[in-house]
């Protein structure tokens, strides 16, 4: 049996659309076969709306869970403590994963000659609807080698029993999956083709600008807990310049993509010295329908 636990804060507006996602392809033999179907364990943490009611008329395949504080870390562990067996997956609930991508992300982690401790989907981000500069931005971030090769912006991330162990240590961190990303060593990380996760970006420049003050204060938060010989997944100049020898036609959207991460730090930099590790800057924008 593979776990599936999804922490939800007030995600009325989108955990049905997961849920049903995730439920929609059960291969034959598994609908109402509880010894066979993935066990679903939504996390309600300090929700005030329709969450828990929506996640629960999905019927027994789905397990509701509810705790009155609005904590991502502590909706994981709440959800350890009921979810069943490995492999077990951690989904955000504003992204969408299928069933079929769900035994793909499996897969890896029950071969035990295979070393991988943890996986995560390809991801598809869909720009059609977003700013022109939220675009630009998006084609040279999807290009780095570090969001390429690592597990976290992903909303998912599986891991083995052996996996758990080495993210169950972890402190309760913003940035939960670059943390949970770097605990594991490029061999013991697969990302796998075979499945995909579909990623709402910021519709916005303003929206963009929050996820990226978000994403600079919390890689501060990261770094403070890592070894000083530790991994990082930050941007250097040589990957911009690399992405530019490829790709000459990308240089607007490099400016595009500096300007962003100059200003996200410049704004970051108050709350990194204040220690201020609990500001969310929630993007509602990437959860319209």
């Amino acid at each position: 049996m593979t776990s599936i636990v999804i922490p939800a804060h007030n995600e009325a507006r989108v955990i049905g659309r997961l849920l049903d996602s995730l439920l929609a392809d059960s291969p034959p033999g598994e609908t109402g076969d509880r010894a066979h179907a993935p066990d679903i364990v939504v996390v309600c943490n300090g929700c005030t709306d329709d969450t828990a009611k929506i996640a629960a008329d999905r019927g027994p395949r789905v397990r509701v869970v509810e705790i009155p504080v609005p904590s991502k870390h502590a909706a994981m562990r709440a959800g350890d403590d009921h979810a069943r067996d490995f492999p077990r997956l951690y989904v955000d609930a504003d992204v969408v994963l299928t069933g079929a991508d769900v035994r793909a992300l499996a897969e890896p982690l029950e071969d035990a000659t295979s070393g991988v401790l943890a996986t995560a989907p390809d991801r598809r981000i869909p720009l059609a609807s977003c700013a022109w500069r939220v675009r630009a931005y998006y084609q040279v971030w999807q290009r780095l080698p570090a969001v390429r090769e690592g597990l976290f912006g992903r909303g998912v991330i599986a891991v083995s029993e052996a996996g758990h162990a080495r993210i169950a240590a972890l402190p309760p961190l913003m940035a939960d999956d670059l943390a949970a990303s770097l605990a594991f060593t490029p061999g013991e990380r697969r990302v796998v083709d075979a499945a995909a996760v579909v990623i709402q970006p910021p519709r916005t420049w303003r929206d963009l600008m929050r996820r990226r003050v978000r994403a600079a204060v919390s890689t501060a938060q990261v770094e403070q807990h890592r070894r000083p010989d530790g991994a990082s997944a930050r941007t250097g100049k040589a990957d911009l310049k690399a992405i530019l020898r490829r790709e000459p036609r990308l240089l607007v959207p490099v400016v595009v993509f500096v300007a962003a991460a100059v200003a996200a730090r410049r704004k970051a930099s108050k709350a990194i010295r204040a220690q201020d590790f609990g500001t969310w800057l929630r993007d509602d924008s990437s959860r319209q329908n």
